[in-house]
């Protein structure tokens, strides 16, 4: 039997991101681009020891479709690592493509210098494509973008919503010319994989809506799932997920996932990429994990605490906090923050080695505030002061002594 092709999946590198970093003096860029760049040569370290045959990114390389020359440099090097490794598909996302379809994607750099081992896959189209185990035909379907599929005049006077269903039907049915494509006879027994960068219905969104361009369609899963493909390799989506998961008859349908964090609405989420070993009418494939930022929330409730900061330090030993991105919130009362001393805190975390501290955030109880009844112009300072020692929650008797030697300063006794 002929050895299986080994096919490294992966989408979503998002290269210049730098939410919770700063700059890195050594390299002139953001510390958490440094993440995801080391997310980057991670994978690729596997890949080159487990010799991948081929290597399929679907989509989204750059965080901007207008991504400046360092960052160009830095995925540029990864690139050409992996073509040098095995054939590369670099498929366009919606953050590689212009919204004019005359201008040029952020990597179309590869495809004009015409460099060996790599497609740049702007269009819908199949290619056979020769691995060291084999050949594999490979379908691309980049990303759905207005500018290129609805470009005809006629959708002008169309609605949104009637764009929208255009846009969803003619997606569709270059998906089904993709399929078709793929099953010609002359292909034989080889693989049949299927690159995409778009959305499919009943995928689970993450993280990924906060830094979406442009607005999005979805399209059934029948459209990929009972086309003949052995395994299809999805980007766009950041969470990791397998939607034909038990489902008998039916090929993997995976999106690898983003390859970093992206903000706290992934705090748990874990990211990497997939690798495949395909057969004609067989993938058996993995997700493997990488080693994404660590981003955590801490909530501490010191509202009945009289040492705060003492609460606050015990629970942060609690948690290993080293190289992580950090977001604390801290529930106090009027005179439990006065006793909160922010200084001790931001040392401990210094000495316990995050990464980042992304918030530190206060959240005070205060009791419903006391209505003064008529307006402030029309209340003497005493009445102010007794409605401030209310508003205060100031024990009744501690509240008379002070009204007590107010009144004196007030009347010069």
């Amino acid at each position: 039997m002929q050895q299986p092709i080994r096919v490294l999946h992966f989408a979503d590198a998002h290269v210049g991101m730098a939410n919770f970093g700063k700059t890195d003096p050594q390299r002139g860029i953001s510390s958490r681009i440094v993440d995801f760049l080391a997310r980057l040569d991670e994978m690729i370290a596997f890949a080159e020891s487990n010799e991948a045959d081929l290597v399929v990114f679907a989509g989204d390389a750059f965080r901007t479709r207008s991504p400046n020359p360092t960052l160009q440099r830095e995925f540029a090097a990864r690139v050409l690592r992996l073509s040098r490794l095995a054939p590369t598909l670099l498929l366009a996302g919606n953050h590689d493509l212009p919204l004019n379809a005359a201008k040029a994607s952020s990597i179309e750099i590869f495809d004009t210098l015409a460099l060996a081992g790599i497609w740049v896959a702007q269009d819908y189209e199949t290619r056979r494509i020769n691995t060291r185990r084999g050949d594999v035909v490979v379908g691309a379907a980049p990303y759905p973008m207005r500018a290129r599929l609805l470009a005809h005049e006629a959708m002008r006077a169309k609605t949104i919503a009637e764009q929208d269903e255009a846009l969803k039907q003619a997606l569709a049915k270059q998906l089904a010319r993709l399929a078709q494509q793929a099953q010609d006879p002359a292909h034989d027994d080889a693989p049949r994989i299927l690159a995409g960068h778009f959305t499919l219905e009943g995928a689970l969104w993450g993280s990924e809506r906060g830094i979406m361009l442009g607005r999005d369609v979805a399209v059934g899963l029948d459209c990929v799932a009972a086309a003949g493909w052995d395994y299809v390799a999805l980007g766009h989506i950041h969470q990791h997920q397998n939607l034909t998961h038990k489902r008998a008859g039916m090929p993997p349908v995976v999106y690898s996932g983003s390859i970093e964090r992206i903000d706290f609405g992934e705090e748990g989420a874990a990211k990497g990429f997939c690798w495949v070993e395909l057969r004609r009418g067989q993938a058996d494939w993995q997700f493997v994990q990488l080693k994404a930022r660590k981003l955590l929330t801490i909530e501490i409730d010191c509202r009945d605490s009289l040492e705060p900061t003492e609460a606050v330090l015990a629970a942060l030993e609690a948690h290993e906090l080293r190289d992580a991105v950090l977001r604390l919130r801290i529930d106090l009362t009027p005179e439990s923050e006065a006793l909160l001393h922010d200084g001790t805190i931001q040392r401990a975390l210094r000495r316990a080695g995050i990464f980042h501290l992304a918030g530190l955030r206060k959240d005070i109880e205060r009791s419903a505030r006391t209505r003064l009844g008529k307006s402030a112009e029309e209340l003497t300072p005493l009445q102010l002061l007794a409605r401030y020692f209310a508003s205060r929650d100031v024990a009744a008797e501690r509240r008379d002594e002070l009204l007590s030697l107010a009144k004196e300063i007030v009347n010069g006794d």
